[in-house]
């Protein structure tokens, strides 16, 4: 038996919810990620993670609130010419885990990718890490 054309409407409704689910909740890392690869050519500068933080992630459920997991960001600071910051954010499961990965990392020298148009604009690569 054949479907009707609502299934492949009903579908395509659902298919572009999840979509639209997943990416907006994920937002930061798409992002993040396509600046990576735009910013790989971009010169590189020193800089120093002088921040880290891990912050529960919740979203609202038909119970209430839940966790979805803990966001680790770390915070780095350059110099070109002026003084200049950015950050790089993971999630992770566990918050154990989060705040180990930030910890390791506070006050450690790196390099990041500086957009030669517009240098408060930066990128720290997950392979400068």
């Amino acid at each position: 038996m054949r479907g009707s054309g609502n299934d492949w409407l009903e579908i395509s409704i659902f298919a572009a919810v999840m979509i639209f689910a997943v990416g907006s909740r994920y937002w930061r890392f798409l992002i993040q990620w396509f600046d990576g690869i735009r910013g790989r050519d971009w010169a590189l500068v020193s800089a120093v993670i002088d921040i880290v933080c891990v912050v529960e992630q919740t979203e609202q459920t038909g119970e209430g609130e839940r966790t979805i997991g803990y966001l680790g960001t770390l915070t780095y600071f350059y110099r070109n010419p002026e003084l200049q910051t950015g950050d790089y954010c993971r999630m992770f499961g566990e918050e154990a885990e989060a705040e180990a990965w930030t910890a390791s990392y506070k006050g450690r020298n790196i390099m990041v990718h500086v957009d030669p148009r517009d240098p408060s604009r930066s990128v720290l690569r997950k392979e400068e890490l």
